[in-house]
């Protein structure tokens, strides 16, 4: 459903956060980055943009977390390998800056003992329109639990 307008209704304001509707060029610029280095947050699945054909679209949410990886990378001068290592052990709602109305429904946040998509992969989905495989911190985990199979 991620990026389709649903017949007859109104889009939330979530919805419309999540539209992915900035190809990498415009968001390059919006940020002060260049398309290089969005491929390469993707490449280190920081950020998984949406595709239309090759083409790669970020929405509003995309790009806050982008502004704050750079933040992370260029203002406190964490790592790539850093911040990927602190996406491993810092809960998510921290990470994304969910509010509390958000966090109180979410099972990773009630449950702290283990991450939401071990709990309840479907929780995510039914409250915010979200499924765990776009979240940063389930990607991150996954990539890592990949690598070592390798």
């Amino acid at each position: 459903m991620r990026g389709k307008k649903r017949l007859g209704k109104e889009l939330t304001e979530q919805e419309k956060m999540e539209l992915p509707l900035y190809p990498i060029g415009i968001v390059a610029e919006l940020l002060g980055a260049t398309d290089q280095t969005l491929r390469l947050y993707e490449k280190h699945g920081l950020i998984k943009p949406a595709r239309r054909n090759k083409n790669r679209y970020y929405s509003e949410n995309d790009i806050k977390w982008l502004r704050c990886l750079r933040d992370l990378i260029h203002v406190k001068k964490i790592s790539i390998e850093g911040i990927k290592k602190l996406l491993e052990y810092a809960p998510c709602w921290e990470i994304t800056d969910c509010p509390v109305e958000r966090r109180e429904k979410c099972s990773a946040f009630i449950d702290k003992s283990k991450p939401c998509w071990e709990l309840n992969r479907m929780i995510c989905n039914r409250e915010s329109g979200r499924i765990c495989e776009d979240c940063i911190v389930y990607l991150t985990r996954g990539q890592k639990a990949r690598s070592r199979l390798k």
